[in-house]
């Protein structure tokens, strides 16, 4: 390529061309190829992402999607407990024995409002991440309440709660960074 041509060099991939058209200053002998360094020296490495920060914006997503999902399934649990079928066993003495339709609108409330806040996180919404960790303290309660009657599933639904925690808990968002669920606008 011509020296005085208008064009840049697109065969380096750090080659931009410069303001007004001219072509870009190739770098120094000596001062390498690396895409970060120019004519005027070394600018160090390109800032690479957090990989902490990306893990902890992946799990605000899963999150938001085990929010929803969880949600889902403890209203189907509440419907399930309100129907007063033999879903669930009965319970001989337990302290915290509630009857079953008092257990079926705990968690149709819950699920509800788990679906809700998930649907928040996903889109973005800056109130979900508070709503979320307020609801994943009270399912965990719930279900660690709920044991004698359902104790696979409430064990399971007390481990996925933790990762919530977690997730809006680690979740630091930058005042210029999207909201996690931005990309999925």
């Amino acid at each position: 390529m011509n020296e005085d041509s208008s064009s840049y060099d697109r065969s380096r991939p750090s080659a931009v061309p410069p303001p007004g058209g001219g072509q870009a200053p190739r770098s120094a002998p000596g001062q390498g190829d690396a895409p970060w360094q120019r004519a005027d020296g070394p600018t160090g490495p390109p800032p690479v992402p957090d990989p902490e920060g990306l893990w902890v914006t992946g799990g605000v997503l899963l999150a938001g999607v085990l929010m929803v999902c969880q949600g889902v399934v403890v209203a189907l649990e509440g419907i399930a407990a309100l129907a007063d079928g033999d879903v669930y066993g009965t319970v001989g003495d337990y302290l915290y024995r509630f009857s079953l339709t008092g257990w079926g609108w705990i968690h149709l409330v819950l699920g509800i409002c788990a679906v809700i806040t998930g649907a928040g996180l996903l889109k973005g919404a800056a109130w979900a991440r508070f709503a979320g960790i307020f609801l994943a303290c009270l399912s965990l309660f719930t279900h660690f309440l709920f044991l004698p009657y359902a104790p696979v599933w409430s064990v399971i639904l007390i481990g996925l709660d933790i990762f919530i925690l977690w997730a809006l808990c680690a979740y630091r968002p930058s005042p210029g960074d999207p909201a996690p669920g931005a990309a999925l606008r």
